[in-house]
């Protein structure tokens, strides 16, 4: 038995009441649109031009040098070693800031009594601006500071958190970790409690443990939120410039020296801005390497 064609007047209709919804559509999503344009796209666009480029201090001409900005850029030593250090800050804070709001997510995800207390106080830094949760860090990692001071109470000696290049990376990444775990936090307990119920109440009927109803129910169906609290950390963290600036410099023997700092540094300080824009373009260029293979990973554990 055939379906009926609708008359012709119905499909006329149904076609012009989709493209009404299409044009409001549009015009909901212009000025996001158009801030993505003017704020984004546009900004890119010129950073990409401007790396093509060459201004002299000595005449004031700038002149057009195609790609020797990056050959100058590759052949130094100094960007390398930024590079390395970009990762290795990435590679430990990203994992460290993650699985810790997810901890936090699960234990405050639960009812009991003041939880929205414990929430609000974990969720509190980052209404901070990142200048100033560095100068009260920075005030905390003081010789005589109360970190060193609780230490002290443990036998330790002081410790020269931000003035030992050995240390001074990982006084960043808690810096970072205090101001960002709570944010990453609240994303994390909107996806668990987006579960539901019942699938728990399954679970539990099969005899699962808490572990197996965590590792085979939340983990699964919190992939999502999961994903974005990754890409977005990943790229927060690439760009990182603050708490360097103010904390530490770079240093000590650049220790410190994140992209995004040595960007400021040779333009600012330098006063190679053409330079600093191609250094841009490659800090872009990297971190959306690391999120295509995080996206990849995600989909992987997905399918599987």
């Amino acid at each position: 038995m055939t379906t009926p064609t609708p008359p012709l007047r119905t499909r006329t209709a149904s076609r012009r009441n989709r493209s009404s919804q299409g044009r409001t559509a549009f015009w909901f999503l212009a000025p996001a649109l158009l801030a993505l344009l003017v704020l984004r796209l546009l900004p890119a666009a010129m950073a990409i031009v401007s790396s093509l480029r060459h201004h002299s201090l000595l005449d004031g001409r700038t002149t057009f040098v195609g790609l020797g900005n990056y050959a100058d850029l590759f052949s130094d030593t100094q960007f390398w070693h930024s590079v390395r250090v970009t990762l290795l800050f990435s590679l430990i804070i990203n994992p460290l800031q993650v699985l810790v709001a997810l901890g936090l997510a699960v234990l405050l995800n639960r009812k009991f009594a003041g939880v929205r207390f414990w929430r609000s106080l974990v969720f509190v830094p980052i209404a901070v601006p990142p200048a100033v949760s560095a100068v009260i860090w920075g005030i905390l990692y003081r010789p005589e500071g109360p970190v060193n001071a609780i230490l002290g109470t443990m036998g330790i000696g002081p410790q020269p958190f931000l003035t030992s290049s050995q240390q001074a990376l990982f006084a960043l990444i808690v810096v970072m970790s205090w101001v960002g775990v709570g944010y990453w936090m609240m994303f994390l307990i909107a996806g668990l409690q987006d579960i539901p119920q019942e699938c728990y109440d399954a679970a539990a009927v099969d005899g699962a443990s808490s572990w197996q109803r965590f590792v085979h129910v939340t983990l699964p169906l919190l992939r999502r939120p999961l994903a974005f609290v990754l890409v977005a950390d990943t790229v927060s963290n690439f760009l990182v410039f603050a708490p360097v600036q103010l904390l530490t410099g770079g240093g000590p023997e650049g220790s410190t020296n994140l992209m995004m700092y040595d960007v400021f540094r040779r333009a600012y300080s330098v006063g190679d801005i053409n330079y600093a824009q191609a250094e841009v373009v490659v800090l872009v260029a990297i971190t959306l390497a690391v999120v295509a293979v995080q996206f990849r990973m995600m989909q992987g554990k997905g399918e599987e």
